[in-house]
């Protein structure tokens, strides 16, 4: 009898855990049978691949956007809360006072609020959808058949109902995200204290010849106030960042004799991605591509007629504003028309595990009041002035919702083009093709025409002269239509030519990935999706072709930074993971970054650190006094520096990767690395549930693999790339193709979590609406 019993107390815990994995696997989506629900009209088929890619059909569209809340809910429900959870500064009622900055941010720019006034703009047909929508997700959580997602029981919370708002924040956050160049202008001023105005024309080249003075004595107004504290208070996900490719052919140009559309967006890495693949029939509609989980809008993809897709236009839709407060009254701010009374406003903001906090929010006529983020008034801002942010994003009359759902819609170029006079923000460069054999680009989105200066700098508010005086007419945005090269890209290149009579902005990326898919594209005059796979995975560095002459100058102080120099000179430029010259031109030009600006730039050059080769060639070609030590300026020269730098980044590199430079490779630290928003802050689940892989491509390569560079214990990991591949032959949309990485579902315990990784590492793809493998679920009325 005792040895029974320590059997049975032995086997417990076993059994135990095996009956909440059993329990907890109970969170997959039910992915069979029928189940009857409030909401449908009509039956609707959920017919799932190999992959748990959801192919939907449905008797009307709103039942499909009902089936798409389901079955996002099914696989992404953590994500969705979250995300709406972010947009509306309510993320410390789970996580405590750790996320406290991030709500305390978003409370003060007020995006959820700017999602509510969305709604009422909306067209009938929409609003209903987004109301079947929130239905299908709300059905999902009332009649789920098992457990959450494990997320849910750590945290010991529970989902909300779904609302509409919470669709459209998402809108907003990707604004936030992709033009947040506001960034920028805090660390431009930071760099203006420092820098004479031509040693800020070297570091931002080409810089405009009025410079930094368009703003007059406005940069003295900042003495005082904390910028780099103002910007380490910005979370982490406000941008700017780069990048994405799109391109199209005419069937001139490709081998079917129909246009062909590629499209890869470059955003953060991330587990579950950012974003979801889906086939939806309707009796009217055909879509497929890429969803936002929270959105019934098909972002990119195509319908039966035209196929579309994004790349950010890098254009300046943002200013922050110097505002100068009445010193006879300190409720008040001055305004050219005199003194004006801050609007006010209170937030709570209840914080887990603690007492609620009170926000005190103020803003001016040009907009919130970021310098206030630290929570008292006094706390960031310097004596008398403030700073204020004015975004499109935050402004009225935003249909950018409308714009997608019309656009998802549209049979031919003027219903496309006319669709897109809804858009607001994020200013998007958008490719087109249809079956007509038509090819086209537009630039929408609300740009600002500014009285004076450019928005490189924080302005003066007080005046009214940089006020925003209207905005770019639609009819003058930037596109083309059946261009007579029968082709068009885009890589956050420079979108027009000097003579364009307006300004979008100056914060164009470099040129080579435009310049490589150029010459991609004049390469084979006849183009198949099969050429188009091989250029997403192109993995040439033309920096690398253009930057190593100059470097290779440098002598070697070592034997094995002869090694290394030898290495690299017989490299063809290839980022490729199964070698080692990659690595060893990253790691040595981002320490000869670190040589050259580091001392200069003194507190900001951790947020300015980068590769920057433009500013790298103008340093070792046209300015080698900035090779001078300011430290010791009567000696060194650009040699000495290629050559210690060097030699530093080899100490860095062996300490890290051992001493046999034969064995390193740039695989090796290049993983690409899916962070998840909750497990990757999990100890020891964090690790079990972390997800890399050794990735090719680079910072300029066509194959993006951007890396961090600068503060980080992984500088060399790929944290920024291609988040979804689409290529659309419209001889045949159905057979269009698609990946995204790691997988389809966000639940760490399904299969289809991470079985799409490979596929993306080696630009392999899949086609939507294949074979049911994966089962078929009805949803039916009840």
């Amino acid at each position: 009898m005792a040895r029974l019993v320590i059997r049975i107390l032995l086997l417990a815990p076993l059994v135990a855990i095996a009956g909440g994995l059993l329990w907890l696997r109970s969170s997959l989506p039910l992915s069979e049978g029928r189940l009857a629900l409030d909401g449908p009209g009509a039956d609707i088929s959920i017919a799932r691949d190999a992959h748990g890619i959801p192919t939907i059909r449905a008797a009307s569209e709103p039942d499909a956007a009902f089936a798409l809340g389901f079955v996002h809910a099914q696989d992404r429900l953590f994500q969705m809360d979250l995300m709406r959870r972010a947009g509306a500064g309510r993320l410390s009622e789970w996580f405590g006072g750790k996320t406290l900055g991030i709500d305390r941010f978003m409370r003060t720019i007020g995006l959820y609020r700017a999602a509510e006034r969305e709604y009422p703009l909306l067209s009938p047909p929409l609003r209903a959808a987004l109301d079947a929508y929130a239905a299908g997700v709300n059905a999902y959580l009332a009649h789920r058949r098992g457990a959450l997602p494990l997320e849910y029981y750590l945290l010991n919370v529970s989902p909300e109902p779904w609302k509409p708002a919470d669709t459209l924040v998402w809108a907003k956050l990707m604004a936030l995200e992709l033009a947040g160049n506001f960034r920028r202008e805090l660390l431009h001023a930071r760099l203006a204290r420092r820098l004479t105005p031509e040693e800020l024309r070297l570091l931002y080249p080409p810089y405009p010849a009025d410079g930094p003075v368009t703003v007059g004595g406005a940069v003295h107004a900042l003495d005082g106030m904390p910028l780099a504290e103002i910007a380490a208070l910005l979370p982490r996900f406000v941008g700017p960042g780069f990048a994405s490719n799109n391109w199209v052919v005419d069937g001139a140009h490709s081998a079917s004799g129909k246009p062909l559309l590629a499209n890869d967006p470059h955003l953060g890495l991330s587990a579950p991605s950012v974003w979801y693949v889906v086939r939806i029939e309707t009796p009217g509609l055909s879509l497929a591509g890429a969803t936002a989980p929270g959105s019934p809008v098909l972002v990119l993809g195509h319908n039966q007629r035209i196929a579309w897709g994004f790349t950010n236009t890098e254009s300046d839709v943002e200013d922050l504003f110097i505002e100068h407060v009445d010193p006879a009254d300190a409720t008040h701010y001055l305004a050219p028309g005199g003194s004006e009374p801050f609007a006010t406003r209170s937030e709570q903001i209840r914080v887990r595990h603690a007492a609620p906090v009170t926000l005190s929010v103020r803003a001016t006529r040009h907009g919130p009041v970021i310098s206030d983020l630290g929570g008292r008034y006094a706390d960031a801002a310097a004596p008398g002035s403030v700073l204020a942010l004015q975004a499109t994003f935050l402004q009225g009359e935003d249909r950018t919702a409308e714009a997608l759902w019309r656009v998802n819609r549209a049979g031919n170029w003027d219903a496309f083009r006319d669709a897109l006079k809804d858009f607001v923000a994020p200013q998007q460069n958008m490719v087109y093709a249809d079956i007509d054999g038509n090819i086209g680009f537009f630039a929408p989105g609300r740009v600002p025409i500014r009285g004076k200066g450019d928005g490189w700098l924080p302005a003066p508010g007080w005046s009214g002269e940089y006020d925003w005086t209207g905005y770019i007419p639609f009819d003058q945005l930037p596109s083309a239509f059946n261009p007579p090269a029968g082709r068009i890209l885009s890589a956050n290149n420079k979108i027009v030519p000097d003579s364009y009579p307006y300004y979008l902005g100056r914060g164009w990326d470099l040129p080579y990935r435009a310049e490589r898919i150029a010459a991609l594209l004049e390469a084979t005059p006849r183009q198949s999706p099969a050429s188009f796979a091989a250029m997403q995975g192109d993995t040439l560095s033309l920096m690398a072709k253009d930057l190593l002459p100059l470097m290779l100058t440098a002598a070697p102080a070592s034997k094995a930074a002869a090694d290394a120099l030898d290495r690299l000179r017989a490299w063809d430029g290839r980022m490729q993971r199964d070698q080692a010259a990659p690595l060893l031109f990253v790691a040595w030009l981002r320490e000869l970054n670190r040589t050259l600006f580091a001392d200069r730039l003194g507190d900001a050059f951790d947020d300015y650190w980068g590769l920057h080769p433009d500013v790298v060639r103008l340093v070792l070609t046209e300015h080698s006094e900035w090779c001078v030590d300011p430290a010791a300026p009567k000696a060194g020269s650009c040699a000495a520096r290629l050559s210690a730098s060097l030699e530093r980044a080899l100490d860095e590199l062996r300490r890290r990767y051992g001493a046999d430079m034969e064995q390193w490779r740039w695989g090796a630290p290049h993983q690409a690395r899916f962070a998840n928003q909750f497990w990757s802050a999990v100890p020891v689940l964090g690790k079990l549930f972390g997800l890399a892989i050794a990735a090719d491509g680079g910072y300029d390569t066509v194959d993006r693999g951007a890396t961090p560079l600068a503060g980080s214990a992984d500088p060399y990991a790929d944290v920024l790339g291609p988040t979804l591949r689409m290529i659309v032959d419209l001889s045949n949309p159905d057979d269009a193709r698609f990946v995204i990485a790691p997988g389809e579902s966000g639940n760490v315990l399904s299969p289809h979590y991470h079985d799409l990784m490979e596929s993306w590492r080696n630009t392999a793809y899949v086609t939507l609406g294949g074979e049911a493998v994966g089962g078929t679920l009805v949803l039916a009325p009840r």
